[in-house]
């Protein structure tokens, strides 16, 4: 199937600082365990903290409700600050952008995409191995459930107490 791929001589990709894909029209930045306990630690919060401050609750597949970062009124993360607040500790579904399974379906896909993108298709040339290391990483990182986070709070708090 590999054989198959359009990317398999690499994509070029160089962000722009466009900003686009950090808002302008609804979305969700969806949160894995990994994503939340670097995002409390970079920003010196404790989880409940974090959660009740900078998150929301998404529908999910089959009913479930997911951790997502919040909004603003324009549809901008609410980690934006004129550039990303958490830089350095931005979630995975961040970090792996554009390399993302759904938009590396087929070329058109990607095409289209680029479209709203002025770093997809121009700049560095990132190899095979690369793309599908960010893919699996995408898909690989899980949202935590509503459970998991008031699991993770309450063990928090007995850690405190």
């Amino acid at each position: 199937m590999k054989d198959n791929l359009f990317y398999k001589k690499g994509l070029n990709f160089s962000c722009k600082r466009c900003s686009f894909c950090c808002g302008h029209s609804p979305g969700f930045v969806y949160l894995s365990h990994r994503d939340l306990m670097a995002l409390c630690t970079f920003f010196h919060l404790s989880i409940k903290e974090f959660v009740e401050t900078k998150c929301r609750w998404a529908d999910y597949y089959y009913g479930a409700k997911v951790l997502a970062l919040t909004e603003k009124k324009n549809f901008d993360c609410g980690l934006w600050e004129n550039g990303c607040s958490a830089y350095e500790a931005r979630p995975i579904q961040c970090s792996t952008y554009p390399f993302w399974s759904w938009m590396l379906e087929d070329k058109q896909t990607w095409d289209d995409c680029a479209k709203d993108c002025p770093g997809m298709n121009s700049g560095r040339l990132w190899s095979f191995e690369e793309i599908e290391k960010n893919k699996k990483a995408y898909d690989d990182n899980i949202p935590l459930k509503k459970e998991e986070v008031e699991e993770l709070i309450r063990l928090e708090e007995n850690k405190i107490n």
